[in-house]
């Protein structure tokens, strides 16, 4: 099997380890606190953190699976949805609009990027 796409799996699987987790496991490790989340840059109006982690497993996922871009790009959104979907149930941690935006535009971002990368290679 082809690195990055064992890579996408395992970075798949850190985060729905950290996203399902109720608490903050980074929280629990920098701060000693497992309810304070760290920040790396001010939130706007979406959360920068889930564009973050969003563009980077997007642009894994895209990579790995390029020959099969409509389906990743339905898992990538789908999983988006789903694992802040989860927070509703999810004690110790809450569904937000802007973390469902951020990740909705983390995944939107690696898209676009990658599409105007992949038609520059092909002039």
């Amino acid at each position: 099997m082809n690195i990055i796409k064992q890579f996408f799996y395992l970075s798949n699987l850190i985060l729905f380890i950290f996203y399902l987790y109720p608490g903050s496991i980074l929280g629990c490790f920098i701060y000693s606190d497992c309810k304070i989340q760290p920040q790396l840059t001010r939130d706007f109006l979406v959360s920068s953190n889930h564009v973050y982690v969003f563009f980077i497993i997007s642009v894994i996922g895209l990579v790995a699976f390029k020959h099969k871009l409509k389906n990743i790009i339905i898992y990538l959104l789908f999983i988006s949805v789903a694992l802040e979907v989860c927070h509703l149930f999810i004690t110790e941690r809450g569904f937000e609009i802007g973390d469902l935006f951020g990740n909705i535009i983390g995944v939107l971002i690696s898209i676009l990027i990658l599409q105007i990368i992949y038609k520059g290679r092909q002039k």
